[in-house]
């Protein structure tokens, strides 16, 4: 169920409408019915349900379905399943209600509003944003209550496709330290071509 203000890490049901999406356009309904019917109940309840895009939902959620999908598409591969899961959550969110931080030509506009888009996103922690060329960046996020490598890895699928949809060429997104691997920070190093 959504909440306010959750009490621990929370994500957007935003996210949570994406990957239902995603399940759906890669696996097809009776994938997105052995996804859904391997959660607890109460996850059921809520996944089958009406997500709401801007209420809070827990971020435990979100953990269980990516890696239910993560079982059900990609069992030998989950690390492609993850960065697949990132870009079609870029391509959903970006197309429709945060389409004010595309503009053709420049990521560098998407990636300076990393603050406000890790926000839109999450409840606990923050995104800071470091121009280091005409075509490179740094993205850093700090104070992330709940981290896992997986939860990375879409992160970094978000960013190549977001900065694709910028117009950006041959993009890398390099994670280079990561909390879920004992770093105080995870990092992002950001290329591409124009």
């Amino acid at each position: 169920m959504p909440v306010d203000k959750p009490l621990g890490p929370g994500i957007r049901g935003s996210v949570l409408a994406s990957r239902l999406k995603f399940l759906r356009e890669k696996g097809g309904a009776e994938a997105r019915e052995r996804v859904l019917g391997s959660l607890p109940p109460e996850d059921q309840e809520v996944l089958r349900g009406w997500l709401q895009g801007t209420a809070w939902y827990s971020f435990e959620l979100n953990r269980r379905l990516d890696d239910a999908i993560a079982r059900e598409l990609s069992p030998d591969d989950r690390r492609r399943v993850f960065l697949e899961m990132g870009r079609a959550s870029a391509e959903a969110n970006l197309l429709a209600g945060q389409r004010a931080f595309v503009r053709p030509g420049d990521p560098q506009f998407l990636l300076q509003g990393a603050p406000e888009i890790y926000a839109a996103y999450y409840a606990k922690g923050r995104r800071v944003y470091e121009k280091t060329g005409d075509c490179s960046a740094i993205l850093r996020t700090y104070d992330a209550e709940s981290v896992t490598a997986e939860d990375c890895l879409t992160v970094v699928g978000w960013h190549v496709r977001a900065i694709e949809l910028c117009g950006g060429r041959n993009v890398e997104v390099v994670e280079t330290l990561c909390r879920a691997r004992g770093a105080p920070l995870c990092e992002y190093r950001c290329t591409w071509l124009v």
